[in-house]
């Protein structure tokens, strides 16, 4: 699978086979991720892969919390602005639509918060989730280095075959990510990255993107 390909079929699935992940895949992907730009090579990233009995442990307890209404740990870092202004928020509205519409759940479905809540704290059913912090002290650039990182390691994933969602989601219950995971109490949870295959039998989704004239201003070339 050549970059373009990788690129073109990368989305995030929002429904998993439970065929089980090889930990080569994992590892080779992991591996060579290491090779993502980081400004001045500081490699800000924590990444926690987790699976088998301590990740069904982690879905349970963050799927019992949703359930029961849980508005989720205080909040780390903000998911998005606010106020989220046009046109991101035109951009957010249209494929929130999209994506859970396609999982069946209809925008004025009065239970469909907790419906939303239910399908993430289960991972969308996959089988791997990767857990990505950094520590407090990195600033922005570091931000931006973790981001980079994640993508290299989606695009990477595609090429053993295997599919990813990011999910800032896992943010909200970071409390019970840490106490599954042991890290220090101090570090921020970027996101979950759930992993698996994808369920073949589960329409597939991909949100509409901006066309690139609207985003990218051409200069001197």
């Amino acid at each position: 699978m050549d970059v373009f390909e990788a690129v073109d079929t990368r989305r995030a699935v929002r429904a998993f086979s439970d065929k089980p992940v090889p930990r080569e895949s994992i590892e080779r992907v992991l591996d060579a991720a290491t090779r993502a730009p980081s400004s001045g090579n500081l490699q800000p990233w924590h990444l926690y892969v987790v699976a088998g009995e301590p990740l069904a442990g982690l879905k349970q307890r963050a799927s019992a919390r949703a359930a029961a209404g849980d508005p989720g740990d205080d909040r780390q870092y903000p998911m998005y602005p606010d106020p989220l202004t046009a046109p991101y928020s035109d951009r957010f509205t249209a494929a929130a639509a999209q994506r859970y519409q396609a999982l069946g759940i209809e925008r004025d479905d009065p239970d469909r918060p907790r419906k939303i809540a239910g399908l993430n704290t289960h991972a969308f059913g996959a089988p791997v989730v990767m857990f990505c912090y950094i520590e407090p002290s990195m600033g922005p650039g570091q931000w931006a280095d973790v981001g980079m990182y994640l993508q290299t390691v989606m695009l990477l994933l595609r090429a053993e075959g295997l599919h990813s969602c990011p999910q800032v989601m896992w943010t909200m219950f970071h409390r019970s990510v840490r106490e599954a995971v042991r890290t220090a109490a101090d570090r921020i949870l970027l996101c979950g990255l759930s992993v698996g295959f994808e369920d073949d039998s589960v329409p597939r989704l991909r949100t509409d993107r901006a066309p690139m004239q609207e985003t990218v201003t051409m200069v001197g070339i």
